[in-house]
């Protein structure tokens, strides 16, 4: 358990966890751009989480050692975590519910006025799929629920190293 409350404070981990985070946006591109699958809202959403993931990964590789940045990331990783998976969760009940007035789909992301990724990079943040559709399936489960896979594991990860550094260090 030591070694893993240690692993924070290594710049390697952070490099992995990075990389990881990088293979999800590029498997996310090649769905959108190779196989033809268009991202609706909630896909965007998620997107926009793994990008919150990588961000979390960078920060935390910039320096390690150091409490705040480690703070940063953890921010960033527990949030972004935790709000794709609920998007993930969301989403799959907009696929699975037999009621159509249940939920409804937004025809364009809700960005923050200062910062409308939609507009300054369309070809990564603008929505054209439907939210309901199943367009992919692997081992029967669809996209979203892949995705609410890998956010769960995410925050558990997160809450466990998170835990090992403040039972074993008593820090961040």
């Amino acid at each position: 358990m030591n070694w893993l409350a240690q692993l924070p404070t290594q710049r390697t981990p952070w490099l992995l966890f990075t990389s990881i985070v990088f293979m999800l946006e590029v498997t996310a591109l090649f769905f959108q751009y190779k196989m033809g699958l268009a991202p609706c809202i909630m896909c965007i959403y998620q997107r926009t989480s793994v990008l919150g993931l990588l961000s979390a990964g960078i920060v935390g590789s910039i320096n390690p050692q150091s409490k705040i940045m480690r703070i940063v990331a953890y921010s960033a990783w527990g949030v972004s975590s935790i709000w794709g998976y609920l998007i993930a969760r969301e989403h799959i009940d907009m696929q699975t519910t037999t009621d159509p007035f249940a939920f409804s789909c937004e025809f364009e992301p809700n960005f923050p006025s200062f910062m409308p990724l939609h507009e300054w990079i369309p070809s990564f943040f603008e929505a054209t799929g439907d939210c309901g559709n199943i367009d992919w399936e692997f081992l029967t489960l669809s996209m979203p629920a892949w995705m609410e896979i890998i956010f769960a594991l995410f925050a558990l990860t997160f809450f466990i190293v998170l835990g090992s550094r403040l039972i074993l260090k008593r820090t961040v």
